[in-house]
């Protein structure tokens, strides 16, 4: 069986010493019914995990001893941000799970003209069973630490946000010309790097001398960060599109096939 991973607060980690409460003790000790001798692995969302060896279950709280501290393994090298248009029903759950899955490390809600659910209030309320969602697949999929859940923007203070943090900043995009291909920017194509420096240069921002494209076999080095944006159910209006390219946002497609909106980031 998979070692049991929880994520607690940091003071419970301050000693060799762990007391387990509240909803931490019940998981143990009557949904997965672990006995004196198991062990569990408890995260402070550091980057870095404690074994837990049980030793007492028999009261209202649980004990336990650290046997050891290791640096947890299934963290990214690429930091993603997800700017993830609010989807109807629970789409935007399955993102939020599916994303944590597979490792991004920030999503950022966002609401755009075609959102159905438009209401920040609203979408405020939702926070809390959102980052629930968030915890639970984190431990699930072994990760070292939730990913981070930002209050809702709309979308011209989304663009706002990338330029001021930094990092490739892409818009998933499926219609109109000279959209350059996901695949072929991250790896470096000719066309894909022209683009970019299109770009660039309609921003001002272009170096005096572009760099060549790499050549024909050579590694080519990912980014630190990206930052993807992903619209609602009926896709960007071409009027953002224009704005987010005024704040060096590059749209880029998938392919000729449509995605569903809550699965295209994941791709």
């Amino acid at each position: 069986m998979t070692t049991p991973r929880f994520f607690v607060p940091p003071e419970w980690l301050q000693g060799e010493q762990v007391v387990l409460k509240g909803q931490v003790y019940h998981q143990v000790s009557r949904v997965l019914r672990l006995q004196p001798g198991d062990e569990v692995i408890l995260l402070d969302n550091s980057g870095w995990e404690a074994v837990v060896r049980l030793q007492d279950l028999s009261s209202e709280e649980g004990r336990g001893e650290v046997i050891a501290r290791r640096l947890a393994t299934a963290e990214p090298k690429t930091k993603i941000t997800l700017y993830q248009a609010v989807l109807k029903g629970r789409h935007f759950e399955f993102a939020l799970q599916k994303g944590t899955e597979l490792g991004l490390v920030e999503f950022v809600p966002i609401v755009t003209d075609r959102c159905i659910v438009a209401d920040l209030d609203a979408i405020a309320h939702k926070e809390r069973r959102w980052q629930k969602i968030l915890q639970e697949a984190a431990e699930q999929s072994g990760r070292g630490r939730v990913p981070s859940l930002r209050p809702a923007l709309l979308f011209p203070r989304a663009c706002e946000r990338v330029r001021r943090t930094g990092g490739l900043s892409l818009l998933l995009w499926e219609g109109g010309s000279g959209t350059v291909g996901l695949r072929a920017l991250l790896g470096g194509e000719v066309r894909a790097v022209e683009a970019l420096q299109a770009l660039l240069a309609e921003l001002e921002t272009a170096p005096p001398e572009p760099p060549p494209p790499p050549p024909e076999g050579a590694r080519r080095q990912k980014p630190f960060s990206v930052n993807l944006f992903v619209g609602p159910e009926g896709g960007f209006t071409e009027q953002e599109v224009a704005l987010a390219r005024q704040y060096g946002i590059l749209p880029v497609s998938l392919g000729p096939r449509i995605l569903r909106a809550e699965t295209a980031g994941l791709v």
